[in-house]
Parts: structure tokens; C-alpha cells; sequence
């Protein structure tokens, strides 16, 4: 798993994963497999998957990367503490899961909450089996 600056400013963790590292045939076992980490979780709530393939198609100047046949997002919360309204912004959380031909490229943005980090990593960790 590596991080980078997105856009210089966004801190996102990305996994790629061949097809042959994993189980998962398709971005929605991948989708099914987070989901079922989440709904596991004693804090994480799901909130809703989010065809983001779909919506980009579906616009009239929608584009979508080379090689892209598939992407996701998965969304759902962490948050055990509401300190203040500002907190909203950052939440909820989401995973994205774009399929290629050949392999997954699994990503998320950094939380501000290390213990939200550490799950959301060690999912996306085990998607490779």
C-alpha cells in the first residue's frame, strides 16, 4: 500500500491488486467483501454503495480513464465523537474501487482518526489473499 498527495493537497492510500493475487473476480465482489468488513466492525456503519461508472457514463460530458471497466465507492462512518460541527465535513468515510481488465486499484482518503486508518487499511490489505 503506498500514500500520496492527490491534487497536492488530498493524503489518499492506494493498493493495486493483480486479479491473480485476489479471490474476488469483479469490483462487486471487492464492494461485497468491504461491506461485509465494515458490517463487522463495531463502530463502522454502512451507509450506501455509489456506482460511480454508471453516473459518469451517464452525463453527457462524463469521462472515464482508459482501462477503467468498473468503479465504486463504498461509504460508511466511524464516528464515535461528534465534537463539534466542522467534524461533518470529513465525514463519512468511503473506499473506492476502480477494475481494470487486469487488477483492482483500491483507494481512500486519510481519516483524522488513526483508528478509522488502521481498519480502513488493513481491508483494502486483504482483498490480496
Amino acid at each position: 500500500m503506498k500514500q500520496t498527495m492527490l491534487q497536492e493537497k488530498y493524503p489518499v492510500f492506494m493498493l493495486e491488486v493483480q486479479k491473480n493475487e485476489t479471490p474476488y473476480k469483479n469490483a462487486d465482489a471487492v464492494l461485497a467483501y468491504l461491506k461485509q468488513r465494515i458490517d463487522e466492525h463495531k463502530v463502522a456503519r454502512h451507509i450506501a454503495d455509489f456506482d460511480h461508472y454508471a453516473h459518469t457514463r451517464s452525463l453527457e460530458n462524463g469521462e472515464i480513464a482508459d482501462g477503467i471497466v468498473a468503479a465504486a465507492d463504498v461509504v460508511f462512518c466511524f464516528g464515535t465523537h461528534l465534537p463539534k460541527p466542522e467534524m461533518l465535513a470529513v465525514r463519512p468515510r468511503s473506499i473506492g474501487i476502480a477494475e481494470y481488465d487486469d487488477r483492482f486499484v483500491v483507494s481512500f482518503l486519510e481519516a483524522p482518526m488513526p483508528v478509522a486508518n488502521e481498519a480502513m487499511e488493513k481491508w483494502v490489505k486483504g482483498i490480496a489473499a
